[in-house]
């Protein structure tokens, strides 16, 4: 049965990014540090990220590569990572929400929009051929489908430091979303929680 699983990477103070994010500047100030465990360790937007992950990380990424036949996307994720140069980089369909439906892309970009959340879900699902749906950032994407009722399993991968500014995960979420230990892996660079989604409040449109 295919599972919708939502995860990011934030700071232990909850940050997703840092301060000053956006279109050409990647993550925002110091931003980078929460995808050191991607790399297997240090790196910066100045010298670039040539690094691989390692141990634990690398077994989470190699499982996760496995298991998802479809990725959902935000906005704000396509348009900072510069859409990733105009190609889909995932290997699978990949589903962006966004208001601005008349910017989309040719469809051998392996890139499909879609209005809202519900309907990138929907149609992730349906490509995904049995396999699970991965919905990977921004926050954004991430509190609509859980307001929205629509994640079965939640990872937050936290990074060891603290932002002190930037963007949160949950800035501005006021439903309520039981959930239940799942899993935990942590390796020098990160320790990945997983939960699974008991109940959350379900939202309209």
């Amino acid at each position: 049965m295919t599972k919708v699983a939502a995860g990011i990477t934030t700071s232990l103070d909850g940050y997703v990014t840092g301060p000053g994010d956006g279109p050409g500047r990647g993550l925002g100030e110091g931003g980078e540090r929460l995808h050191w465990w991607v790399f297997g360790g240090p790196w910066t937007y100045e010298d670039g990220a040539r690094g691989q992950a390692t141990g634990v990380d690398k077994a989470y990424l190699e499982e996760a590569e496995a298991r998802f036949g479809a990725v959902v996307a935000g906005r704000t994720t396509y348009d900072v990572t510069g859409a990733w140069g105009g190609r889909n980089p995932f290997g699978v369909p990949m589903f962006v929400v966004t208001h601005r439906l008349e910017d989309a892309p040719a469809p051998d970009s392996g890139f499909r929009f879609a209005a809202w959340v519900g309907e990138a879900v929907a149609a992730a699902r349906e490509a995904a051929g049995g396999r699970d749906v991965s919905v990977m950032g921004g926050p954004e994407v991430i509190r609509q489908a859980l307001a929205a009722g629509l994640v079965d399993e939640l990872t937050v991968t936290i990074a060891p430091l603290v932002l002190g500014g930037g963007k949160r995960l949950f800035d501005g979420f006021d439903q309520t979303v039981v959930l239940q230990h799942a899993g935990l892996r942590q390796s020098p660079f990160t320790t990945h929680l997983t939960y699974r989604v008991q109940s959350a409040s379900k939202e309209a449109p």
